[in-house]
């Protein structure tokens, strides 16, 4: 997989990073499958704007039903590219929803929500895709994760935070597991962009307000001030598409050539600095153990294109 156009399946695509990505990715000459849920419904103008763009560009960007919270939606989605396609070359997982407020005033069901969709999310579209992967063995797994893993850590957001670092978990994991299969992985850190995504504006709030109103005797106004600080600390040149940039770029490349990491974080909240030793640790714990083959995706025996 190397130069040639490939067939891209995006989770969380109606908005956001994810629609910049299909479209950068469509853009570069890719077919890329849009994955939206409900896309009779409320998703539905999305869909039709996705139609609108590949018209006008002339880019290969589909939409598919894809509702990484129910298995037989991702098994459906999947099966339908591979039947129109006749192959998956790169998923995505960009499917994610924040939520803002004090912790303690998320039921622990929400808590589990938070974790479904930022984390769990990705094993049903991996036990989906996976097998075709490795039995081409060659493709590319592209996480979307967040410098929240590891960087600075407002309060206020700990759900989110925490679904993130295990999605995290598992895409390094994921790495070594899949390396000797001939799949790829790479990790997409973005950091904190305030504006140009509906991140912020669409995040959920907790359930106990109760709870919640306890906490405003303390900390009132501290969601407004964490926003307004996030802000500052933005570059007025911040562009969330950058992020969509840097996933073509790394689609683009050569298997075994792909970085572990790529860092989009214009705020600096200091992950890339925590990412760069953790990684260190991984791979020189790797070697002390004999497994340092896994630190790099196997490059032959993949079958030839056709």
């Amino acid at each position: 997989m190397s130069g040639d156009p490939r067939v891209v399946l995006v989770s969380g695509a109606s908005s956001g990073f994810g629609r910049m990505i299909s479209r950068e990715l469509a853009g570069a000459g890719h077919t890329v499958y849009a994955g939206i849920r409900d896309t009779a419904g409320r998703n539905a103008p999305a869909v039709e704007e996705a139609r609108a763009e590949a018209r006008d560009a002339g880019i290969d960007l589909r939409t598919v039903e894809l509702d990484v919270g129910d298995q037989d939606s991702t098994d459906a989605a999947v099966a339908r590219v591979l039947a129109e396609a006749g192959r998956i070359d790169v998923v995505v997982h960009n499917a994610g929803h924040m939520v803002l407020g004090p912790t303690e005033a998320f039921t622990p069901e929400q808590l589990h929500d938070v974790f479904d969709t930022n984390a769990v999310s990705t094993q049903r579209l991996n036990r989906a895709v996976l097998p075709h992967l490795r039995a081409q063995r060659d493709g590319l797994v592209v996480w979307i994760g967040s410098t929240s893993t590891r960087g600075g850590t407002p309060p206020y957001l700990a759900p989110y935070f925490a679904a993130k670092a295990a999605e995290d978990s598992l895409a390094v994991s994921y790495a070594a597991e899949l390396a000797r299969f001939g799949v790829d992985s790479v990790i997409v850190v973005p950091g904190s962009f305030t504006t140009g995504t509906n991140h912020f504006a669409h995040a959920g709030s907790p359930r106990d307000e109760q709870v919640a109103a306890a906490y405003e005797t303390e900390y009132s106004g501290l969601l407004d001030q964490v926003g307004a600080r996030l802000a500052e600390l933005s570059p007025p040149d911040a562009d969330p598409a950058e992020v969509a940039r840097q996933v073509a770029a790394v689609v683009g490349m050569e298997k075994g050539t792909r970085p572990f990491r790529v860092h989009v974080d214009p705020t600096d909240d200091g992950a890339e600095r925590v990412n760069h030793l953790g990684d260190q640790v991984r791979r020189e714990f790797y070697e002390r153990i004999g497994l340092e083959d896994l630190l790099r995706v196997r490059t032959d025996g993949a079958p030839a294109r056709g």
